[in-house]
């Protein structure tokens, strides 16, 4: 029995396309747990088909927690998932269920796991400046202005990143200090009170992931991506919307350029090139972070799978659940 008395989680983290959603349901039903999204597409209601969301039937047959809890017009937060996740989790024990957290928003995760530094919170004024200065400049000025006060945060911030450039200027403009200062005197997260796992899904070949993100948006397209989205741009408030694409929803990797192609811009095909290409970026940034985490165990859940299940009946051992997992293959 191990020295560590603390409930236990499991944590599936892995670029897009990597399995992650598979595995939590088999992990979920095997062993009783309810899985806690780490997804930043996730949480918006109607963004269904092209965020790869668990189907209704999923949901039914285990609990999901952080989905379809906000409006896609409606701001969410880090520090808000943060609340959130924590919350459910505690839930979770409580119930005496098995928390298992899946997705690859790596901001998410890392604050989830990390902490958060106690920087200014979030300010309307001020965003509201950067926004309006953000019409009348565009968002690559504001990411050279970011340049020459963090110009770390501004490496690892994009250009067509809105949301994070927003936030970096506004905790500079706010206190004078660079976010990414803030972050480096945030030198440890509180304990937290479960004992997690922490696996990640990465493929170890990148013609195979980028084979498998083309067939699965091939397959969102199938099966009704576009009207999904159309659907999306005839509700009242996203039609009045100044600035959509703004919108942490819509910039979500396939959104904006379904959007922008139903605004008129390329063709199909170009669209879904540009798509694909957006998804096979996002899933190169996530195993990037990953690659950055040291207290990550790495598997293909293709290639690697029995060791994957050795790593999971290791950290069960000696738990309830210890014998649950014997025989899961």
């Amino acid at each position: 029995m191990s020295a560590d008395a603390r409930p236990i989680a499991i944590a599936l983290l892995g670029p897009t396309g990597s399995g992650k959603t598979d595995l939590a349901l088999e992990l979920a039903e095997r062993l009783g747990g309810e899985i806690v999204s780490i997804d930043s597409a996730l949480v918006y209601r109607g963004l269904d088909i092209g965020s790869a969301k668990p189907s209704r039937e999923e949901q039914q047959r285990v609990r999901h927690h952080l989905v379809d809890i906000r409006d896609p017009w409606q701001p969410y937060s880090v520090a808000e998932f943060v609340e959130d996740a924590k919350s459910a989790v505690a839930g979770i024990v409580e119930r005496g269920a098995l928390p298992i957290l899946a997705g690859g928003t790596s901001l998410y995760a890392h604050a989830l796991f990390s902490g958060l530094a106690p920087m200014p919170g979030a300010d309307a004024d001020m965003r509201a400046t950067i926004a309006a200065e953000a019409e009348r400049r565009g968002w690559p000025a504001l990411h050279a202005e970011l340049a020459q006060v963090d110009p770390a945060a501004a490496a690892r911030i994009h250009a067509s990143d809105p949301q994070r450039i927003q936030r970096a200027l506004e905790v500079f403009r706010l206190s004078g200090k660079p976010i990414t200062q803030w972050q480096a005197e945030h030198l440890h997260a509180p304990r937290w009170p479960v004992r997690v796992l922490k696996l990640a899904l990465v493929p170890t070949s990148r013609e195979e992931l980028h084979a498998r993100i083309e067939q699965r948006f091939d397959l969102m397209l199938e099966r009704g991506f576009l009207e999904e989205l159309r659907n999306l741009r005839a509700l009242p408030q996203l039609a009045r919307h100044p600035a959509p694409l703004d919108l942490p929803a819509v910039r979500a990797v396939g959104y904006r350029q379904a959007w922008e192609y139903l605004d008129g811009n390329g063709d199909a095909a170009q669209f879904r090139d540009r798509a694909i290409f957006a998804t096979r970026q996002l899933a190169k940034r996530q195993m990037t972070w990953l690659r950055g985490q040291l207290d990550l165990r790495r598997f293909d859940v293709r290639h690697e799978r029995g060791q994957l299940v050795d790593a999971i009946a290791l950290f069960l051992r000696g738990t309830s659940l210890g014998g649950r997992f014997a025989g899961f293959r």
